[in-house]
């Protein structure tokens, strides 16, 4: 069961920063889990919202920014720490290239679509050669079918936030091996079913704890989680 740190380690860090993502590593993860955007230049960058009002001292939309202007923003907004910038994806692959973990890129395409995202993160792949450690997952379901077409070899993964009637069927009708739900009120049989389809489970919590051991009694895959180390002890008892 693999520990996933949801926007890297945001309890206590700033979120989808590099000093969130390590820290994360530190405190047991098995890799990370975060959201990428494009700016006005083109570049892809690592943020939740479409816009930087909530986790920095800038106000806008990413899209309206080039990196450059981007930079100036502190992304550790809210915490006592020294300035973070918005993290390049390039930046994190290039700290990761040699690293044995699992990443999880986050197609934040739902709002707007960023024309172009999924060649620009395929590339990146490539030029880091980290294709068999990554997982693509979205919202939007149409880009992970646009980024099928351009590499069908990765891995994939479709978010839902409510409840489908035997998601394998669906799973398997698009040839995409993940399935990434909320693990609120989780269930042994959807699991089972999951796993007798040949497919993959990995369940994301939001801020609010919930009975993680339970969840991972269940059989899960992954849990994508705001406290990997609260995980990381749980595996560890588990295993004991």
């Amino acid at each position: 069961m693999l520990n996933i740190a949801h926007r890297g380690f945001r309890s206590k860090y700033p979120e989808n920063t590099m000093i969130a993502f390590k820290k994360a590593f530190e405190a047991g993860a098995d890799g990370v889990e975060f959201d990428v955007h494009l700016t006005k230049d083109g570049e892809v960058v690592i943020i939740h919202d479409e816009r930087i009002d909530r986790t920095t001292d800038g106000k806008g939309r990413v899209q309206d920014y080039t990196y450059q202007e981007l930079r100036q923003f502190n992304a550790a907004k809210g915490f006592e720490l020294d300035k973070e910038e918005i993290p390049l994806l390039e930046e994190y692959l290039e700290y990761v290239k040699d690293i044995d973990i699992v990443t999880n890129i986050e197609l934040k395409t739902g709002v707007y679509s960023y024309l172009g995202i999924e060649d620009k993160v395929n590339d990146l792949l490539k030029k880091y050669e980290l294709e068999d450690k990554v997982i693509i997952s979205s919202f939007n379901h149409f880009s992970i079918l646009r980024m099928k077409k351009i590499n069908p070899n990765l891995q994939y993964g479709l978010l839902t936030d409510s409840w489908m009637h035997e998601p394998w069927n669906y799973l398997n009708s698009l040839e995409v091996k993940h399935y990434h739900p909320s693990g609120y009120g989780m269930s042994e049989d959807l699991i089972r079913g999951i796993h007798e389809n040949g497919l993959c489970v990995n369940v994301w919590f939001g801020s609010e704890r919930w009975d993680f051991e339970d969840v991972i009694k269940m059989g899960v895959d992954a849990i994508i989680t705001d406290y990997p180390d609260e995980i990381d002890e749980i595996k560890k008892k588990l295993i004991k």
